[in-house]
């Protein structure tokens, strides 16, 4: 009788030997059944194609969501969120069309015309970006934007507009005032612009005295009546 447990426990080692591909496969597929739970719950490989699709959890916790840039409007970035594609997860969803585009803001940021120009000239269609959710209004969304500029370089989109002196620093919407992320990230985008300021550029640019006298005669009405005249009396005699 003694003998017996041990020959059980050696019957189901044995067992477990001669099936340890099945006990693998179970394993496996239980990981796998995890994942997926997993990656559902939190709408890991899902695509967003409106601003109201995302989470208030993703941007409570400022999340970071991967891009493609596709067109500047005067209401901001369109990108086309790339979500994260896992294999295994991404055979076994339906495949539904999805072609809708995310409205990006620049957030802390007050774009200026040269700006929307320079962004249209440097940015490319497909661009690779990756934007960090800080607010939602709207139909839009207001990001720290980062751009992708080979396999090792990347610049923040938001400090660089204000580096160039083509936009200027406003409130961060949608962060609360008190909090370290609004102050950290205000406390960037002011030096960002104190960059410009001391350089003399774009917005911040001083006039010289020529231009300013040039630009003080053409918007004098009576210099120009006067110019106006002395053209007249030209033709005249």
């Amino acid at each position: 009788m003694a003998g017996e447990p041990a020959n059980y426990v050696a019957r189901l080692s044995e067992w477990a030997d001669a099936h340890l591909s099945l006990l693998r496969n179970i394993s496996t597929g239980m990981a796998i059944a995890g994942v997926i739970l997993f990656a559902k719950s939190v709408k890991l490989t899902t695509k967003f194609t409106h601003a109201l699709d995302i989470p208030v959890e993703f941007i409570e916790k400022n999340v970071k969501l991967r891009g493609r840039f596709r067109q500047i409007t005067e209401q901001g970035l369109e990108i086309e969120h790339v979500p994260i594609v896992l294999p295994i997860i991404s055979s076994l969803q339906r495949r539904r069309p999805s072609n809708g585009l995310l409205l990006i803001r620049l957030a802390g940021v007050e774009l200026t015309p040269d700006g929307i120009v320079w962004l249209k000239e440097e940015m490319k269609p497909s661009q690779m970006t990756w934007f960090q959710l800080l607010g939602r209004k709207d139909s839009a969304l207001d990001c720290l934007v980062v751009v992708n500029k080979g396999r090792f370089s990347s610049f923040c989109l938001n400090e660089e507009i204000l580096r160039r002196g083509l936009g200027k620093v406003v409130r961060v919407e949608g962060l609360p005032h008190q909090s370290r992320i609004y102050w950290k990230l205000h406390k960037r985008l002011l030096q960002a612009e104190l960059k410009a300021v001391k350089k003399n550029k774009g917005i911040w640019k001083e006039e010289t005295f020529t231009e300013k006298l040039r630009e003080l005669i053409s918007s004098n009405k009576y210099l120009h009546k006067l110019k106006q005249f002395a053209t007249w009396l030209r033709i005249r005699f």
